[in-house]
């Protein structure tokens, strides 16, 4: 008798092996001798998002590549087995932040104003499109933090300016977070990433959750490791607060700018909530 994860395992196999033909939920369901109504549950518990989700990070993922080999958006569509231009447009803009174009010239056209501030726990790079915030990061060396920019949108168009979009966001450096809604944030990420980012957005300055609090939030309790993986790619440091996300056992654990620079957060905003003792 297969196992859950045997079962998972093929299905995973099935969908990846079968993607051109774009299989719908019955079919796969039926390949691994489950109902769709259990599978789908089943899924999306193991995996952490549903299996419709899944083909689609497969299918953008094949469109990608081809487009990286500069095939046209018309071949990307074909290969990947999609009905029409539109239905890749479509699943560009929900998975990837970006169209097929856009994606294809790697930001071409696109506006980006950066700027450099201090905060209390050091030198930080905060970056802006006309959408919102893309990207928050502290630099040591403010060279290094523009070539890393100049990496993520190689085809954009970079200036240094200080825009009102980069001081609204810099206020939750002093403490205020109270128009953190009127912050917009622009971001290229898959639903899961975005859907695990808002769920660090819900936990309150001076409180901390866990990788496992975070994945049963998002229904995908058994998700816990792609949880954290979503965590650690996290583009807007401090104002998407992944610091708060401490490991079950009261580890604070490790951060991307650091594990000191995390605790010295942590205890920042305690102090503005609490009081210094």
């Amino acid at each position: 008798m297969k196992t859950d994860f045997e079962r998972i395992e093929k299905a995973i196999r099935y969908i990846q092996e079968n993607f051109k033909s774009q299989p719908e939920l019955d079919e796969v369901a039926s390949h691994i001798y489950l109902s769709p109504f259990h599978f789908q549950k089943l899924f999306k518990e193991w995996a952490g998002v549903s299996p419709k989700k899944f083909l689609q990070f497969i299918s953008i993922e094949h469109a990608k590549k081809m487009l990286q080999d500069n095939h046209t958006i018309a071949d990307a569509t074909y290969e990947t087995g999609l009905s029409g231009t539109g239905r890749l447009h479509d699943l560009f803009i929900s998975i990837e932040g970006m169209t097929p174009g856009e994606y294809k010239n790697g930001g071409e056209h696109l506006q980006l104003h950066y700027s450099f501030a201090e905060t209390p726990f050091g030198d930080i790079m905060i970056a802006s499109t006309p959408k919102g915030i893309c990207h928050i990061s502290f630099v040591d060396d403010n060279r290094e933090g523009i070539d890393h920019l100049k990496n993520l949108f190689p085809n954009a168009v970079i200036s240094q300016k200080t825009d009102l979009m980069q001081q609204q966001a810099l206020q939750v450096f002093k403490g205020d977070w109270r128009n953190l809604k009127d912050i917009k944030l622009h971001l290229k990420a898959t639903p899961f990433q975005l859907k695990v980012w808002e769920g660090l957005l819900k936990i309150p300055m001076g409180r901390l959750d866990s990788y496992a609090g975070i994945a049963g939030q998002i229904q995908a309790p058994n998700a816990s490791r792609a949880v954290g993986t979503a965590v650690a790619q996290n583009p807007v440091a401090f104002l998407i607060p992944c610091h708060r996300v401490i490991k079950s056992t009261g580890v604070i654990g490790e951060y991307h700018w650091g594990s000191s620079r995390k605790a010295a957060m942590l205890g920042w905003e305690s102090s503005k909530i609490f009081g210094e003792n």
